[in-house]
């Protein structure tokens, strides 16, 4: 998808935020990213994999019979991954009235740990999932998936001020 490249360049706002000891603008920044991610998992949970999935089932000689669903099972536990320790972060910015240090250290860790584990996921769904979409689904299939796809990635929490 191509909102990976949006999401780089919001984690890399979060962490000049955080190089900078903001912790307002480390809030800000990392609520966006983890509503801006929170709508890519969703677009990959609800339409995604599920278009993989059916297509995989399909007679599919392109893949190892259980390499679709190993790979969304993987993909799956990173995203509870991310969620998990992008909510952790977003209570310690929350809760945190003074620029702190030791929250900032925290959520350093935090980010820093979720910033490793996304390269990783990144490259698995950028050679697998994706090219996958591309090889398995039809034309028309793959134009109905970008829509979805593009219908949830367009879905910002009202708390943005998006309407």
């Amino acid at each position: 998808m191509h909102d990976h490249a949006e999401l780089g360049d919001l984690l890399n706002e979060l962490s000049a935020a955080l190089d900078a000891n903001d912790i307002a603008q480390t809030h800000a920044t990392l609520d966006m990213f983890w509503a801006r991610l929170a709508m890519h998992i969703r677009a990959e949970h609800l339409h995604l994999f599920p278009a993989v999935s059916r297509a995989s089932n399909g007679n599919n000689q392109v893949l190892p019979p259980d390499e679709p669903e190993n790979t969304i099972a993987l993909l799956r536990d990173d995203h509870d991954f991310f969620m998990r320790e992008l909510s952790q972060a977003i209570a310690i910015t929350r809760n945190a009235k003074d620029n702190i240090p030791g929250h900032l250290e925290e959520v350093c860790k935090k980010i820093a740990a979720v910033r490793a584990r996304l390269v990783k996921h990144n490259e698995i769904e950028e050679t697998g999932i994706y090219l996958w979409s591309s090889s398995l689904l039809s034309e028309a299939e793959r134009f109905e998936l970008g829509s979805q796809v593009q219908r949830e990635l367009e879905n910002l929490p009202p708390r943005f001020g998006v309407a």
